[in-house]
């Protein structure tokens, strides 16, 4: 009673600090909506910011233009990941093009994308739907009446699949229509470029000499693999003086991250399997027993391959079963077995085989009366009607229909689920003689179904079977993720990460230079959230327990070091460098002592301590000449080939392989003869592709940064 009153006696306190902290919380929120560029933009491009909200919808426009042209309705985690970075790229690349050309006065009008729709040889245009059946060319006429249709559709009228369809091609011209005129927007600042870089008189002589002077040359030369690396040394100075002489080749323009992490994959125990084939020894015996209803059966089994009540040819049945049908006979059972390539054990019965024809042409009329009663009538009617030698040609088309045979396989139908009225259906066509009719009761209608010819005869087959994944069961699961959560625990630092890993039986995998642009860590399904992790940690920072794959794996990830935005670190490219520094030093060496043996002939190279020698022929200088003897490619050798006489030996030179020496032997111009408008034109498409790396300097420049895995 006394605290009650202690309470009441400080209300007025009390409304303020309550007050104090709802208008804390209430700032905090308001605090984040005024700071949308902290939590909501997914990139930056020169300065100009991309919102997720607006990223996701360029990703929604274009993933219904993927399904539309695929005819697909649904995408894979891979594909989807897929059109994430190339809407991100094409975002990125048009943002650079557009500021370069607004300065440059560059424009795309609607008469020059009118013009090239008119033209109608662009290669986007040959993507869309609107191409002439006969040619296969774009119809721009095609085009126009869709749009005209599209612009007077009324859509309360219509079907609703119709109008979907339309909405959907649309969609897609206007995406594409969007595109053709960024890509022209590119095409004519790439153009602006190449034309800077254009060819001359001079450079097409000097390309053409280039080609057609061709020297042999004898080389000698004392390869690098001679001596041994060991006695060679490297010090701290060493690797310091080259970073500093080559660190403009370390920049990197993003930050990356070192990673160590152990990835656990659940697999069923030793009880588990136990548990699956006792299962599938009883499943094997009611095989043996002759279920009522296979179908029926299958199904209770869990089993992942369905039962039909069909004839299906092997393409249908799984390849391990197919490789066993032969050893069973009919009524037979195989099994309980274990198949490697998937994981199962498994049993099948074979039910029955028949030799039948895979392709049957047929022809049908569909009956839809008021009621069920005089559809039957009305069938009956229709079906004694052609018994009696009335056309069925005729008869269809007093019911507005065509009764126009046509084709099926069964690649129409296998793997597919079918069921009720379909598997009525197609066990009517395929059971019917040739010429045979039938009067087909489906649902609310019925089929007047005449088999009109059968070819292509195969064996087919009825087969039951039970596939089981060996899979691991919860008590498993959760076993190893009790014991893996321990782990982390008692393991919370990379030091003991490191250290504790193989001993507690997990494999401790490192990955250098993680991007955050990637989508997700070691190739493993689910794993977006640990790297989303990973770049807001810090250095020896140790992650929690991770569940991604398949339900199925665990993963826990430690930051080893964060490469930062910059030159990279010294001891990150050391061992590059190291490579670079023992082939400089070797080189000195060897040519150290090819100064001391005072050699003045090729001979005498020739004949030095470890020595090789090689014949060169049909050398040039626009190509880098490959030397077997020292197994490497050595531009140098065109490059002296170029200017030096016959017959004069050179001085040592430090390859790529070895330090050799070349003498020409002879010289010779390839039966060419020299065309100006052709050279230039080469170098004219050489400068184009040389041109088109201008997206790379322009990213250098932009500042671009990619935050899309705090999103997605």
């Amino acid at each position: 009673m006394a605290t009650l009153q202690n309470i009441r006696s400080k209300g007025p306190l009390l409304v303020i600090v309550i007050g104090l902290a709802l208008f804390a919380f209430i700032a905090g929120d308001a605090w984040k909506v005024l700071q949308p560029h902290q939590s909501q933009d997914v990139g930056e491009v020169n300065g100009e910011s991309i919102s997720a909200q607006d990223f996701q919808t360029l990703v929604e426009e274009y993933t219904e233009v993927i399904k539309f042209s695929s005819g697909n309705s649904a995408l894979s985690d891979e594909q989807t990941n897929q059109i994430k970075d190339e809407v991100w790229r094409t975002y990125v690349n048009n943002k650079l093009i557009e500021k370069e050309a607004k300065k440059l006065g560059l424009v795309v009008s609607k008469a020059e994308i009118q013009a090239i729709i008119n033209a109608g040889v662009h290669p986007m245009l040959q993507q869309t739907p609107f191409r002439n059946p006969q040619t296969g060319a774009f119809d721009k006429d095609m085009l126009k009446k869709f749009l005209v249709d599209y612009s007077k559709m009324n859509k309360a009228q219509m079907p609703s699949q119709y109008v979907e369809y339309y909405e959907s091609m649309y969609k897609f011209w206007s995406f594409l229509e969007k595109t053709l005129i960024q890509a022209r927007l590119q095409e004519k600042y790439q153009a602006l470029i190449t034309k800077s870089l254009f060819s001359n008189p001079v450079e097409a002589q000097n390309a053409f000499d280039a080609r057609v002077d061709q020297s042999d040359l004898l080389l000698a030369a004392v390869p690098y693999s001679s001596i041994v690396d060991s006695t060679i040394v490297i010090k701290d100075s060493d690797l310091k003086a080259a970073y500093d002489k080559k660190k403009e080749l370390f920049k990197q323009y993003v930050e990356t991250r070192n990673i160590k992490f152990i990835d656990v994959q659940v697999t069923a125990s030793a009880e588990d399997r136990a548990a699956l084939q006792k299962e599938m020894e009883e499943y094997t015996e009611q095989l043996i027993a002759n279920p009522s209803d296979y179908t029926t059966f299958i199904r209770s089994t869990g089993s992942e391959t369905s039962y039909t009540d069909l004839y299906y040819t092997t393409k249908s049945l799984p390849a391990d079963v197919t490789a066993r049908l032969d050893s069973v006979a009919v009524g037979g059972v195989f099994g309980p077995y274990y198949n490697v390539s998937d994981n199962t054990l498994n049993s099948f019965k074979k039910l029955a085989v028949a030799s039948m024809p895979d392709s049957i042409e047929y022809r049908q009329i569909q009956v839809v009366a008021e009621d069920a009663e005089k559809t039957k009538t009305l069938a009956d009617s229709i079906y004694n009607a052609i018994k009696g030698g009335a056309g069925f040609a005729e008869i269809a088309k007093k019911y507005g229909q065509t009764g126009e045979p046509t084709w099926i396989s069964s690649a129409n139908y296998e793997g597919a689920q079918i069921d009720g009225d379909n598997l009525k259906y197609i066990t009517a066509v395929t059971t019917l003689g040739q010429n045979e009719l039938t009067n087909l009761a489906l649902g609310q209608a019925n089929i007047i179904l005449e088999v009109t010819n059968k070819k292509a005869v195969k064996n087919k087959y009825k087969v039951a079977v039970v596939k089981r994944p060996v899979e691991f069961s919860k008590e498993t699961y959760s076993k190893a993720y009790n014991e893996f959560s321990q782990f982390i625990a008692a393991n919370n630092t990379l030091e003991k990460m490191t250290a504790n890993a193989e001993d507690a039986g997990y494999k401790l995998l490192d990955r250098a230079d993680l991007y955050s642009s990637e989508h997700g860590i070691g190739g493993i399904r689910g794993t977006k959230d640990a790297l989303k992790w990973v770049f807001e940690a810090k250095a020896g920072e140790v992650s929690g327990l991770y569940e991604c794959g398949e339900s199925d794996r665990m993963l826990v990830v430690g930051v080893a070091s964060v490469v930062p935005e910059g030159y990279r670190p010294l001891a990150l490219v050391k061992d590059q460098l190291r490579v670079e520094i023992l082939r400089d030093k070797k080189a000195e060496k060897i040519m150290a002592d090819m100064k001391a043996a005072n050699a003045t002939s090729f001979e005498q190279y020739k004949n030095m301590a470890n020595a090789v020698s090689d014949s060169v022929k049909h050398v040039t200088f626009s190509a880098p000449a490959y030397i077997p003897a020292l197994r490497s490619s050595e531009p140098l050798v065109g490059a002296y080939a170029s200017i030096a006489e016959v017959n004069k030996l050179s001085a040592p030179i430090k390859g790529n392989g070895g330090v050799f020496v070349l003498q020409p032997y002879a010289k010779e111009k390839l039966n060419e003869t020299f065309n100006k408008e052709t050279e230039e034109t080469a170098l004219a498409n050489m400068h184009a592709r040389m041109a088109s790396q201008f997206i790379s300097d322009l990213y250098l420049k932009a500042n671009v940064k990619d935050q899309r895995y705090l999103f997605f």
